[in-house]
């Protein structure tokens, strides 16, 4: 089972089954709804979703005719994207509480990627914020 929640944890919802694959997309609405250079998401059956807390406080924008991006009214964490006539939600993976399973596939709309962001530059890697600066 896979579970997610906003950050200040009020939406909460639950999804029978594991993530397939997901993609990072960085299309120009999914930079602004984040705030970042990309959104990672998978998409998961509708039939397999539902939400255990906190539903009242979602609210939906069309970002695009058809989809509807739905975020907590509280904190303002965007958690999952609909097109109702699909019959797939696509969680935002940021929003996860268990492990994210499966492998990234690809990255998508970068035609619109951040100019300041390379995913194919390798750069340092700190487990936790920067490292201490060097004593003299």
């Amino acid at each position: 089972m896979i579970s997610g929640s906003c950050l200040c944890g009020q939406v909460r919802y639950e999804v029978d089954g594991e993530l397939g694959g997901f993609v990072h997309c960085h299309c120009q609405t999914c930079r602004k709804a984040h705030g970042s250079a990309f959104s990672s998401v998978a998409a998961v059956p509708k039939t397999a979703f539902r939400w255990v807390a906190g539903e009242s406080l979602l609210k939906a924008y069309e970002s695009s005719p058809g989809k509807f991006r739905s975020f907590c009214t509280n904190c303002g964490s965007h958690i999952v994207a609909n097109r109702p006539a699909q019959p797939v939600i696509l969680l935002r993976l940021g929003c996860l509480d268990t492990p994210a399973q499966g492998e990234p596939k690809c990255h998508i709309w970068r035609s619109d990627g951040a100019p300041w962001y390379d995913p194919g530059k390798n750069l340092p890697v700190f487990a936790e914020g920067f490292p201490a600066p060097p004593r003299e």
